[in-house]
């Protein structure tokens, strides 16, 4: 900088400057001060200073497992503890982060730093591990800045691109470079593969992985996603139109599982979310949506992609009624529409029970994750179930019980598996709504409480 700081002033301004005096006046100073800052202040500068408030910087805890026979002839696996570091960008005011999901993949707990310094944690939302991609939920008021975004189908080869990361730790690390290559496929292993992919010559390291790939006008054009290891100014990123198509799915799937509007749509050249089909009987159709209605509000949300409505509705829970602002032809309507809980939940005991008396959503531990588990913290638990929801108002969540705990047990009775689940809450002890003690894993703690169940209605079932 110090090269800036001293550079010399144009010819013309030198002719202006007396023998005896290098400053006229305090204008003529500031005049210069102004051009030197107009030089300075280039389009790279702009552009990061424009999106550099939506980009976060992540942080956590994991346990990774590697065959020990590779490292000392045994066939054994060796388990140790390391403190993973990423990157993300908000998308959604309301604190929703992209990020890959090899950042966040088994990490109990998801620290995160803030442009501005503070920090916060943030919950897993939904992910797609063979896309790596994942949103998480920043905890806090908000509202937070969203990243400007660009498209990727119109690149260049050559044109300037600015990546912003946690490299190495470095919190807003940025770095410069050019797009070098177009559409690269990307072997990882015998089982995952990136497709199409930006190359880049951007600094990318370890710790920018989920960070946003810029354009110069500081648009989001792509995630980074990987470098070449033992290659210099090789990186690559995934394109944001495939991101943003990846995550749009990602969050229906997820929205899916929980309620059912019934209703499927695209993106209209008018503007909004056009409707293209509806469910027979259906929450949207009895609202009086039909197809070709261009939904253009979802309560105070303006809507004008599928990434937006998708987004709109990730808040609500089953059974909320949802304002919903539309236009037909030339005219704007409203109506209310119902989130119905989904019907993949009704056929499944289990789930609706849960979400009922618990009033948690849960999925299966799985074998490896236990095993990182009880490696991690030297215990030899037999499994648990994940926690992927927590109904607001309800048992669990009174208690703070959250996303990404791991539920061990209710009363002396471990939770190893749903079916553990299902026989818990079909005991008669439980059916009466007792206030249980319960064991759940958060990080690296096992942690217990008590919680009021809520009774459940009578039935003939024995």
């Amino acid at each position: 900088m110090g090269a800036w700081d001293t550079a010399s002033a144009s010819a013309e301004d030198l002719h202006a400057v007396s023998a005896t005096s290098y400053r006229n006046s305090a204008a003529d100073d500031d005049t210069l001060s102004i051009k030197r800052q107009s030089h300075r202040e280039t389009p790279t500068v702009t552009a990061i200073r424009r999106a550099a408030p939506s980009v976060v910087n992540l942080h956590g805890q994991k346990t990774i497992r590697q065959t020990a026979a590779s490292l000392a002839g045994a066939s054994s696996d060796v388990a140790r503890q390391v403190n993973g570091m990423g990157t993300g960008v908000v998308i959604d005011s309301r604190g929703y982060v992209v990020t890959n999901y090899h950042v966040v993949e088994d990490v109990y707990e998801i620290n995160v730093t803030l442009h501005d310094g503070s920090t916060t944690t943030a919950d897993l939302v939904a992910s797609d591990p063979a896309n790596d991609l994942a949103l998480v939920k920043l905890r806090g008021a908000g509202p937070f800045q969203t990243i400007p975004r660009g498209h990727s189908n119109d690149l260049m080869v050559g044109e300037p691109v600015i990546a912003i990361g946690n490299a190495f730790g470095y919190v807003h690390t940025s770095t410069v470079g050019i797009v070098s290559a177009l559409h690269r496929d990307i072997p990882v292993n015998e089982t995952q593969s990136y497709r199409d992919l930006i190359q880049t010559s951007a600094g990318i390291n370890p710790g920018n992985s989920g960070g946003p790939l810029l354009n110069i006008d500081g648009e989001i054009i792509g995630v980074n996603v990987a470098v070449r290891v033992g290659a210099q100014q090789i990186a690559f990123a995934i394109p944001i139109d495939q991101v943003l198509d990846t995550v749009t799915d990602m969050i229906i799937r997820h929205n899916d599982r929980r309620f059912v509007i019934g209703l499927q749509g695209k993106p209209s050249r008018e503007g909004g979310f056009q409707v293209v089909d509806l469910i027979d009987g259906g929450s949207a159709q009895r609202g009086g949506l039909k197809p070709g209605d261009r939904i253009v509000k979802v309560d105070e949300d303006s809507i004008s992609t599928p990434l937006q409505y998708a987004l709109s509705v990730l808040d609500a829970m089953p059974g909320e009624k949802l304002r919903v602002e539309f236009q037909r032809g030339s005219e704007t309507y409203e109506t209310f529409v119902s989130t119905v809980p989904s019907a993949s939940e009704a056929k499944d005991p289990v789930a609706a029970l849960a979400w009922q008396v618990i009033g948690v959503a849960v999925r299966p531990a799985g074998d490896s994750f236990t095993r990182r588990m009880n490696s991690q913290m030297q215990t030899s638990y037999r499994g648990g179930l994940v926690i992927t929801d927590v109904r607001p108002g309800s048992a669990a969540d009174e208690q703070s019980i959250r996303v990404g705990d791991v539920l061990l047990g209710i009363h002396s009775w471990q939770t190893s598996s749903l079916a553990d689940l299902a026989e818990i809450l079909q005991h008669p002890e439980i059916r009466q709504g007792p206030n249980a003690k319960f064991y759940i894993v958060r990080r690296d703690q096992t942690l217990y409480g008590h919680m009021k169940l809520a009774v459940q209605p009578t039935t003939g079932r024995r």
